[in-house]
């Protein structure tokens, strides 16, 4: 099986290839493309409308909730590292940067909402890195908006890979956040809770800089 990166298998999963995910959960599953490319549902809308104001879409993919956004009239960035993601959130006219989180982006500091939706809380494997470097991108009235898995599922950190039938992704750093542990994590990335509630089927947390 050839070794490859993160963003070509992923390309090849978001152009319509079988891609599966091996390390996350106890058994691999596939790469869930379909909920990422289809347009958004009304869950995604109820998501979306916590976001106030300017928002970074964090890991945007193909960029169905920054689409979902800008219907809703916000000033909206979607930033990915995968050029095959981007690509296609422009060519359904989302507002869309390659770049990296970690990174230089634009307008730091300003930013009125940072969205980490899709489980994006868990890039880099370690949230409170994450989080804190989030709270540099916001303004300080920001809100950070994080989707997370139910009450009951505590955090894991592991190592991952992307996987099709030829070739694997080289192991990448992923983070797994519960409910229960958000508020945590947030307090050691400076941040407070600020919400917390259910929206359909996901859990959404709101974060705030402290005091």
């Amino acid at each position: 099986m050839t070794q490859t990166s993160f963003s070509d298998i992923f390309a090849s999963a978001l152009r319509g290839n079988p891609v599966s995910v091996v390390g996350v959960e106890a058994d691999p599953y596939e790469l869930p493309v379909d909920d990422w490319t289809r347009h958004a549902d009304p869950a995604d809308l109820d998501l979306v409308a916590q976001c106030h104001g300017t928002t970074l879409d964090i890991g945007c993919g193909p960029g169905r909730l920054t689409l979902a956004l800008e219907t809703r009239d916000h000033e909206v960035l979607g930033v990915d590292i995968v050029p095959e993601a981007i690509e296609q959130a422009r060519l359904r006219g989302a507002t869309v940067q390659l770049g990296n989180v970690f990174g230089p982006l634009p307008g730091e500091g300003r930013w009125e909402t940072a969205l980490l939706a899709d489980g994006n809380v868990g890039i880099g494997g370690d949230p409170v890195v994450l989080l804190t470097r989030v709270r540099e991108l916001i303004a300080p009235h920001g809100r950070i908006v994080v989707e997370v898995k139910a009450p009951g599922l505590p955090m894991k950190v592991l190592w991952a890979t992307l996987e099709s039938d030829d070739s694997t992704s080289r192991p990448f750093r992923w983070a797994v956040v519960g409910m229960d542990d958000i508020a945590d994590l947030a307090a050691q990335a400076g941040l407070v809770l600020l919400t917390h509630r259910q929206v359909g089927a996901r859990w959404v947390a709101t974060l705030k800089r402290q005091p």
